[in-house]
């Protein structure tokens, strides 16, 4: 395939920029989905999921954070400690309360 680029517009060299870039990242994917289908076959055949042999199986998740505060004006309204504290933990330990104090 020849193609004569001096001939070509700018639209057109743009346009065909964009193209080939669309296809390169296709071809990739193809090339990448290929290989892990064939890795895990291959990990089958051995007796494992790949998922096993490359510890993505072990992937622990954070437990939620127990709420440790609640507002006293609304006790239902809790904060774990974590994170921004808000507004009404703010408030209360400037109106002299401690954390002590608001602790569920």
């Amino acid at each position: 395939m020849s193609v004569d680029l001096e001939k070509l517009s700018l639209k057109e060299l743009k346009d065909l920029q964009s193209k080939i870039a669309k296809e390169i990242a296709n071809f990739e994917t193809r090339k990448k989905k290929q290989a892990l289908l064939e890795l895990e076959e291959k990990a089958r055949q051995l007796g494992f999921s790949l998922a096993e042999l490359t510890g993505a199986a072990t992937i622990r998740k954070r437990a939620p954070a127990v709420a440790k505060y609640a507002n006293p004006a609304d006790s239902s309204d809790t904060w774990s400690g974590r994170g921004r504290k808000p507004r009404w933990f703010v408030a209360a330990l400037a109106a002299g309360k401690t954390p002590d104090d608001l602790s569920v």
